[in-house]
């Protein structure tokens, strides 16, 4: 069983993701995108939290765990005769979505700073350079992400999204998460949802005040005048 909070800031993550990324290029969302972008750092906030104090299973040492079972199973791969038909590559996916998990959650800092330093017009060219090529890398580690979930769909034939959705994870066996958490769940969305909203605000209003929304955009208006 996954629990509601977990579920709550997975999804909003991979919502706040793909708008921001959607909305980059329009200067007329450029707000919508400065929004999205403080939204994903503050669940990324949240996330790291939930992962110190939540239940056992939300807990980001799990990941690190899988990581550290890398150079083993490494040794183990190279040690065992192809021809024997042994090599332990069942365990590969699962080291391969650990260390696209923990990579998402590293890129989302610098992501997010970088983008305050292009709005702010802090830095220059040097820094949006760095703000799109953590886009780019996230993009990479997210499309990794759900091409692994496929692979071990199929090689599983069970679906790795459902426990995201629903919070059960389907077979036999008893939940080792004691309690689903929704009203914490419920107030996370809720907490979430109004920063969002008042961030919104602020950004239309700085636009409307300020003219042409700043970051790149509006650079380049500048260096076609």
């Amino acid at each position: 069983m996954v629990d509601a909070p977990t579920r709550v800031i997975h999804g909003l993550l991979a919502l706040g993701f793909t708008g921001a990324w959607l909305t980059a290029e329009s200067d007329a969302l450029h707000a919508l995108h400065v929004t999205l972008g403080y939204t994903v750092a503050l669940l990324l906030g949240l996330r790291l939290v939930y992962g110190l104090v939540g239940p056992r299973h939300a807990r980001l040492s799990q990941w690190w765990r899988r990581l550290a079972g890398a150079p083993s199973w490494l040794r183990g791969v190279v040690a065992t005769p192809a021809a024997s038909g042994a090599r332990p590559w069942r365990q590969g996916p699962n080291l391969l979505m650990a260390t696209a998990v923990v990579a998402m959650l590293a890129m989302v800092a610098p992501l997010a700073l970088s983008g305050y330093a292009t709005h702010a017009r802090l830095g220059g060219d040097a820094l949006e350079d760095v703000h799109e090529f953590f886009a780019h890398a996230m993009l990479a580690m997210v499309l990794l992400h759900l091409s692994l979930l496929a692979l071990l769909s199929v090689m599983r034939r069970q679906n790795p999204v459902r426990p995201m959705l629903t919070g059960r994870i389907p077979g036999p066996g008893p939940d080792l998460v004691r309690a689903d958490r929704r009203p914490l769940a419920v107030l996370l969305l809720a907490a979430v949802l109004g920063i969002a909203a008042w961030q919104w605000q602020w950004q239309q209003t700085a636009t409307q005040h300020g003219g042409a929304p700043a970051g790149h955009a509006a650079r380049w208006h500048d260096d076609d005048d």
